[in-house]
């Protein structure tokens, strides 16, 4: 993911590297919450999301967008799982479904 930084630069993170970042700042916090907790969190805000793609202009969905990511990436830290390695498992030899890069699963299926 690459962002604008406020002096006009591009930053790129991986998502190892979020993860990173959100266990530095919160890991002391998302350990005493556990995976329960946490869980909770995300959920609180997948919803806050949900609200914004209704009503919401473009910075609030992006944010949201962000708060929904970095939850993830805490409840994936506070589980032991590397988001970034689980993705490529899955993902990065194509569609789980079907096996190839664009998916050709039917439309009514989930993948």
């Amino acid at each position: 993911m690459t962002t604008n930084q406020p002096n006009g630069q591009r930053h790129s993170l991986t998502l190892s590297e979020l993860q990173s970042l959100i266990e530095t700042m919160y890991s002391t916090k998302d350990e005493a919450r556990g995976v329960d907790g946490t869980f909770m969190w995300l959920m609180e805000e997948i919803g806050e999301l949900a609200a914004v793609l209704r009503e919401g202009n473009r910075e609030e969905t992006a944010a949201e967008f962000a708060d929904v990511l970095a939850w993830l990436a805490t409840i994936a830290n506070v589980a032991g799982v590397d988001l970034e390695c689980a993705v490529l498992e899955k993902y990065g030899g194509g569609c789980p479904g079907c096996g190839v890069m664009v998916c050709r699963c039917d439309a009514e299926t989930k993948p």
